[in-house]
């Protein structure tokens, strides 16, 4: 069965948003104990190209399968996971890139080059990284792997707090964000 994307952010309420969300089931590897560690030789480059061996991988439905089966360790050591091995994938920046971003009923939904559905909140917070001129903005995705967002996610979610007032922050299904690093 050929992938389908889910439908353009801005066409979605937020109870659709949340469905597509809840609908991405990924397999369970919190629940896996490999027991082999290896090198994917793999990596996730900066623009959010994943890489196998030195050569990209352009099918999106493989970069979509690896990226259920990605964990990030406590040290910050990003793992493919499957039941019987553990495999290294280095990652430049941030696993994933929130490309979209729309405001629904006191939430803000994001889109990841993935496809995947993510809403900030207490469970997704926002993290403001870098410093107050050159400020990045991470969305925290699940099994603390991280989403940065892009330029034009970024300002589309300034523009979403400037609308708000002018004290750069954000909320989110009850939680606040800045968006500027303290």
């Amino acid at each position: 069965m050929p992938y389908e994307p889910p439908p353009e952010l801005a066409a979605l309420s937020l109870a659709e948003i949340a469905e597509q969300a809840a609908q991405r089931k990924l397999p369970p590897v919190e629940s896996w104990s490999p027991q082999q560690d290896t090198d994917s030789l793999m990596h996730i480059t900066a623009d959010g190209s994943w890489y196998h061996d030195g050569g990209r991988i352009t099918r999106q439905a493989m970069v979509r399968a690896f990226a259920g089966l990605l964990t990030r360790d406590d040290k910050g050591q990003h793992w493919l996971v499957t039941p019987f091995e553990r495999a290294a994938i280095e990652v430049e920046d941030a696993a994933f890139i929130a490309t979209d971003v729309v405001q629904r009923d006191g939430a803000l939904a994001f889109r990841l080059n993935t496809d995947e559905l993510v809403l900030a909140g207490p469970d997704n917070p926002l993290i403001a990284r870098g410093d107050r001129q050159t400020p990045a903005i991470y969305l925290a995705v699940r099994r603390r792997l991280e989403a940065r967002l892009n330029r034009s996610t970024w300002q589309q979610l300034a523009d979403i707090a400037l609308n708000v007032d002018e004290d750069w922050q954000v909320e989110s299904l009850g939680a606040r964000f800045a968006l500027v690093p303290a």
